[in-house]
């Protein structure tokens, strides 16, 4: 009888990962060293973007590997979800979720709201409780860092794109072709962050997304208006779908706030955000807000998804959270 050896067969793991996010996108480079290093080095891997929806449906049928990973996105409570590492406060689409979570046994997921971006977080675990840790990758992780948790210099630092670091999150922010994004994820596990901009496949498809980002840069000063704390813009009917979320602070460094409406194919956004160099510090916490209307993320910044063509719902949302942000003068 033949018999075929079980190492003979590769693993295959499916990685999920917050789609359109330098953080998501770090965390699924850093995850596949991670695995090749610890689980298994000759592992089929496959990468799939998620992307917040209206009523924050998750695909189950993508969690069709031999172990699938969520990485930087909420929670699946799927016996087919092997591995987990999440950061945001809206971690959980329900009580139950979470509690499925609470009472897991297998050690590979985690969860902790208090840093500011998942790469890191994931980074210090895999060394913590797994002896991982590869010198390589310590600069996408700062980046990753910074870039999730705001923590620039200045709005001029990120809106002018000097780094590469940022141009890069300005062309994954921008990439609508998943296929691409798998290209920049495995890129990033060979190379530096200098090295990877100045590919020539690279460079092809920044080039055209740093012209969009200034078009966007201008329409935004065109749109947006400033009243006691908040700057507010409608970004429908434009073709923009999504924005350096600094251009507010760029041009309103006395905002608390800024509160956008945005459209594509598959959803209605709006967008909550708080100012880390605001005159006036922030008071409300913007992922509570958020999940009043079906949406979530951190105290710092967070999204409601409507369904697409909700334009008229979203700006009644946003005239009710405008007048919630707004100080008394």
């Amino acid at each position: 009888m033949f018999c075929l050896a079980l190492d003979a067969i590769p693993m295959k793991l499916r990685i999920i990962y917050h789609g359109n996010c330098f953080d998501g996108v770090s965390s699924a480079a850093i995850f596949t060293k991670f695995y090749r290093s610890v689980v298994a080095a000759d592992a089929e891997i496959g990468y799939t973007p998620a992307m917040h929806r209206a009523n924050n449906a998750f695909d189950r049928e993508q969690l069709d590997g031999d172990e699938n990973a969520i990485l930087d996105f909420k929670y699946c409570p799927d016996e087919r979800l092997t591995w987990w590492f999440d950061h945001h406060q809206s971690a959980f689409l329900s009580e139950s979720d979470e509690a499925h979570f609470r009472a897991d046994t297998s050690g590979k997921k985690f969860l902790d709201t208090t840093c500011a971006s998942n790469a890191k977080f994931l980074a210090r675990v895999a060394k913590e409780k797994f002896g991982f840790e590869d010198p390589f990758l310590a600069e996408l992780v700062e980046w990753a860092h910074t870039i999730d948790g705001a923590f620039y210099e200045s709005p001029a630092q990120c809106v002018e794109l000097r780094s590469s670091a940022l141009k890069l999150m300005q062309l994954i922010e921008g990439e609508k072709d998943p296929a691409f994004v798998e290209k920049i994820i495995i890129g990033l596990t060979e190379f530096t962050l200098d090295e990877m901009i100045e590919r020539p496949e690279i460079k092809e498809r920044l080039d055209p997304i740093l012209e969009e980002h200034w078009r966007t840069v201008e329409a935004i000063r065109e749109r947006a208006s400033y009243d006691r704390g908040v700057v507010s813009f409608d970004l429908i009917g434009t073709g923009i779908e999504g924005y350096n979320k600094f251009i507010p602070y760029y041009f309103f460094p006395e905002t608390t706030y800024n509160i956008s409406i945005s459209e594509s194919s598959f959803r209605t956004k709006i967008s909550i955000g708080s100012n880390p160099w605001a005159p006036r510090p922030r008071v409300h916490n913007i992922a509570e807000i958020c999940e009043r209307y079906g949406g979530g993320g951190h105290a710092v910044v967070g999204a409601i998804s409507l369904p697409p063509g909700e334009a008229e719902l979203a700006r009644r949302y946003v005239a009710e959270i405008t007048e919630e942000l707004r100080f008394a003068d």
